[in-house]
């Protein structure tokens, strides 16, 4: 297992309460970073579900962080969604709160902790440091976030639809633009591990 990001730059102290201090406030930015890239959401006339920057903050992030406190970024951002705190998309039709998560985008932001998770394993193997691993990686991260999704669409708030409606609404529209904003994200990780090397 390779160090991610953070924990290089987290090991220059030798103090193991500033350590802890830099992860917790590395972990609170990443939440943050989430929530912003939630209000830059663009609702689309043919389906439920918003189109954000979402799953790529939450896919970087957990690179930067790892596993565990990839994770603990996206459980967070739930928390304080399911708290009531205006961190979701907005959205006409459902409240921000715990009602979020039950209806038809509940699906891709549960699964987002699990998606940072993969991620973040694969960064702590050294899938970020270099492009097309890292764009490994981050596809890996994708699947799960739309898996997650299209499977709560598919039996729950949609059943219906079945999983070929299921996909027609919640995986088409979305695939073509978030494989291009994925390439692009690809880079930051390695570009940063380039930056780095280069102090």
């Amino acid at each position: 297992m390779q160090p991610t990001l953070l924990a290089t730059i987290a090991a220059r102290n030798d103090s193991r309460a500033l350590r802890a201090a830099e992860q917790a406030g590395a972990v609170l930015f990443v939440t943050v970073l989430t929530a912003a890239a939630a209000q830059v959401s663009i609702p689309l006339p043919f389906t439920p579900v918003p189109f954000t920057f979402q799953p790529m903050v939450v896919l970087v992030g957990a690179a930067a962080l790892g596993s565990r406190l990839g994770m603990s970024s996206q459980i967070l951002y739930l928390t304080l969604g399911l708290a009531g705190l205006p961190v979701f998309a907005a959205s006409p039709a459902l409240p921000q709160g715990a009602a979020r998560l039950l209806g038809p985008t509940g699906g891709y932001l549960m699964a987002y902790p699990f998606a940072a998770f993969v991620a973040g394993w694969l960064a702590e193997r050294g899938f970020d440091r270099r492009y097309l691993t890292a764009v490994v990686a981050m596809v890996c991260g994708l699947a799960v976030v739309f898996a997650g999704g299209l499977s709560w669409l598919a039996l729950f708030t949609r059943p219906a639809l079945g999983f070929a409606g299921a996909a027609r609404v919640g995986f088409t529209p979305f695939i073509v633009a978030d494989l291009l904003k994925l390439l692009a994200a690809a880079a930051v990780m390695p570009g940063l591990w380039w930056l780095k090397s280069r102090r």
